[in-house]
C-alpha cells in the first residue's frame, strides 16, 4: 500500500498485552495521503479479523514531535514495543521529563476540577454522590498510573487507593459520605505536590 515510502512497521505493548485485545500496531511512512487513508479503511475489517487494532499512522518526523503533546501514550510505545519490520524509528528518542510532570498536572487538575463540578450537581444526594465517586475511580486509576511514571514509585495509599480500587463500581450511600471529603482532600493535595514538583 505504501510501497517505498513505508519506513517502519511497530508492535507496540508486546511486554504487557491485553487478553481478547487487538494486538496495536504503528506504521512509520514517509508521507501520509488521503488516498492511504481511503486504502486502510478498506483493509480495516481484514486487520480486526486477524487480530490487529487499526494501526497508528504517523510520517517519519511526527512521533518524535509529538512526544511533547503526548508523553504518555508515546511514552509508553518507547518502553514496551517490539520492531516487526524496517529501520528502529525510536533511535535516541526518549520522553521528557518535565513533560511528564506538564501532563500529570493537567490530568490531576481536571480530576479536581470534575470532581468538584460534579459535587455541586449531586445537590447534596447521596445516591448521586456514590455514582460520582464510582465514576471518578477509573481516571483516578490512570491519574495515579501516570503519577507512578513520574516519581517512580506508587502513590497510592490512603483514600486515593481506597477508590481507585472501586474500578467503576458504586459504593454504598454511607461510604460515599465518608469518603468523598476525604477524597477530595486527597486529590487537592496530589495536584498541590505535582505543581511543586515542577517548582524544584
Amino acid at each position: 500500500m505504501f510501497c517505498d515510502r513505508l519506513r517502519s512497521v511497530v508492535d507496540c505493548g508486546v511486554d504487557a498485552p491485553e487478553p481478547h485485545r487487538p494486538q496495536p500496531t504503528l506504521v512509520i511512512v514517509d508521507a501520509l495521503t488521503p488516498n492511504d487513508l481511503r486504502a486502510c479503511a478498506a483493509r480495516v475489517a481484514a486487520w480486526h479479523d486477524s487480530g490487529l487494532a487499526t494501526p497508528l499512522i504517523l510520517e517519519e518526523s511526527e512521533f518524535a514531535r509529538s512526544l511533547d503533546a503526548f508523553p504518555f501514550e508515546f511514552g509508553a510505545i518507547l518502553a514496551d514495543h517490539a520492531v516487526v519490520s524496517g529501520a528502529n524509528p525510536f533511535e535516541g528518542l526518549q520522553v521528557d521529563r518535565s513533560d511528564v510532570r506538564r501532563a500529570c498536572e493537567v490530568q490531576a487538575r481536571s480530576h479536581l476540577l470534575h470532581l468538584r463540578e460534579g459535587y455541586i450537581e449531586t445537590q447534596g444526594r447521596s445516591d448521586a454522590l456514590a455514582n460520582l465517586i464510582a465514576r471518578s475511580s477509573v481516571p483516578l486509576s490512570a491519574l495515579l498510573k501516570s503519577v507512578a511514571r513520574l516519581n517512580g514509585m506508587q502513590t497510592a495509599n490512603g483514600v486515593l487507593a481506597d477508590v481507585a480500587a472501586l474500578n467503576g463500581k458504586t459504593p454504598s450511600s454511607d461510604a460515599a459520605r465518608r469518603l468523598f471529603p476525604e477524597y477530595l482532600s486527597a486529590v487537592e493535595h496530589l495536584t498541590n505536590e505535582i505543581d511543586r514538583w515542577g517548582r524544584e
